[in-house]
């Protein structure tokens, strides 16, 4: 007897998206091979977690293309039946540039580049249950992050984790695992008026009005630290509430700039870290009367720039890290190469390291972030910073190029698949910089229009993460520098509106 999809009721053995597949009884993550054992024993582990403490409900969560979290909230029975099934999610959040502004005409025949997403379809996220956590300021919430998929099973090529994981297992294939930890700078100020009238709900909107928690340069000063205090235990006590490896605290140097460091992690779990924890902050500050910014460099009086640095490195299964020298030399064959590859794909890998308009403008000489392609012992001027010394079993690389609005999976796989090109074709990185900002290097990208420029040219990056990747990147791109160029700003009109 046929079933009338109209007036049947969605059940717990038949999600919706089954049914759009083709009615198959085996669930979608089983019938695609999609989970390994080790999340298959995860899955296990959450279902008996959700029901001992009697969970309401569950974020199931999604990085985009911006790295931003995207994702609904479920009720715990719907959560459960659709853990191993997967839960229907709108590809149409692939069209939007930064601020939701869209970017291709929504229902045109392969506007992305991808037949699959024409009239943008529901696609599946597939949540991985070794992510999960109960968010400890909300009553009874869980949080699980995910991967999209079409319904035939296949992954979407825009899926930025998607594009790190297959980095992660191209090292492991040559018998390497990926380590990496992170500092991470950003502004709090106080929340003083979120701008919630019709007339600032633009597209995008006007931003909060703040004021300063401190006053700031006065860096690693204990006294401007315990000013903020108060923000600042809640911040901590959520992200070691989560699991999460965070590792100290610091004061930075302008007003309100702190910056977090966190102990390093394997393959992925490093970018998911940093998802979660700008996601969280964010969320903290705004319940606590706080706005926290992951821009660069913000439009404050006396503002200093924010950056992420990245440090890395390399380890076989037995656990030794493969850039540690040997010989009395301060880096392995291995590591040398590794960060020649790092330079010689920076000014290509710029647009994923740093991905917006405003943060081209930390590039400033004697600023503590780089303006030039080099590298250099115990250096901080330097782009690459070689950290420990000769004989140190921890020597290791600091990339101090990105911005700390970066997509983490993208700055990430930038840096594994730049260091695999060095490491298969021996590069060699050249001297180092005993002083960086003076040094005879190539400059990087004064701007994210040039730095697209060598990113659209990029034969590596078009190899490793795909051609429709790529062009569907400058696509974004492109439309974000598009309305940058369009708008009237404050510049243009002290300048030119009384002269002329």
């Amino acid at each position: 007897m046929a079933r009338n999809l109209s007036l049947m009721s969605w059940s717990e053995d038949q999600p919706v998206h089954g049914l759009l597949a083709g009615g198959c009884a085996v669930p979608f993550i089983e019938e695609h091979g999609l989970w390994t054992a080790e999340q298959e024993a995860a899955a296990d582990e959450v279902e008996r977690r959700v029901k001992e403490l009697q969970l309401r409900q569950v974020r199931i969560a999604w990085g985009d293309q911006h790295g931003i979290l995207r994702g609904k909230n479920l009720e715990v029975g719907h959560f459960l039946s659709v853990l191993r099934r997967g839960k229907d999610f709108q590809t149409a959040t692939l069209i939007f540039d930064t601020t939701n502004n869209p970017v291709v005409p929504p229902f045109e025949a392969g506007a992305l580049g991808d037949p699959r997403m024409t009239g943008l379809p529901d696609g599946v996220l597939v949540p991985d249950p070794r992510t999960f956590k109960v968010l400890p300021w909300l009553d009874r919430t869980g949080w699980v992050l995910s991967d999209l998929y079409y319904q035939s099973g296949e992954r979407v090529p825009f899926d930025t984790r998607g594009i790190l994981q297959e980095q992660v297992g191209k090292l492991a294939l040559d018998g390497y695992e990926f380590v990496s930890g992170i500092e991470l700078e950003f502004y709090l100020a106080h929340l003083d008026d979120p701008k919630l009238t019709w007339q600032d709900a633009g597209h995008p909107p006007e931003p909060p009005s703040v004021s300063p928690v401190a006053h700031g340069f006065q860096y690693l000063t204990e006294s401007r630290s315990d000013e903020i205090d108060g923000i600042l235990s809640v911040l901590r006590d959520n992200l070691v509430g989560l699991g999460l490896p965070l590792a100290t605290i610091e004061d930075e140097w302008g007003p309100g700039q702190v910056e977090f460091t966190f102990d390093p992690q394997t393959g992925v779990a490093t970018a998911d870290t940093v998802l979660l924890v700008r996601s969280v902050i964010k969320q903290l500050a705004r319940r606590h009367g706080y706005h926290a910014t992951f821009m660069s460099r913000p439009a404050f009086p006396n503002a200093f720039s924010s950056g992420w640095h990245l440090h890395q490195s390399l380890r076989r299964a037995d656990a030794d890290n493969v850039f540690a020298a040997t010989d009395g030399e301060l880096l392995s064959e291995t590591g040398r190469a590794y960060m020649a590859g790092l330079l010689a794909h920076a000014l290509e890998c710029s647009v994923l390291t740093t991905p917006t308009i405003n943060g081209y403008k930390r590039y400033r000489p004697d600023s503590f972030a780089p303006d030039r392609i080099a590298w250099a012992e115990e250096n901080r001027g330097a782009l690459i910073r070689v950290v420990g010394g000769r004989g140190d079993a921890n020597t290791h690389l600091e990339n101090r190029v990105g911005e700390p609005a970066a997509n983490p999976y993208l700055y990430l796989a930038s840096q594994i698949a730049s260091g695999r090109d060095g490491m298969t074709r021996s590069l060699e990185p050249g001297n180092s910089a005993d002083e960086p900002y003076s040094a005879d290097a190539p400059d990087l990208p004064v701007s994210l229009e040039a730095a697209l420029e060598h990113f659209k040219n990029s034969e590596l990056l078009r190899k490793e993460f795909g051609e429709p990747f790529v062009d569907y990147l400058i696509m974004l791109k492109k439309h974000e520098i598009h309305r940058f160029h369009a708008a009237v700003t404050d510049w243009e009109q002290r300048e030119y509106f009384e002269m002329y």
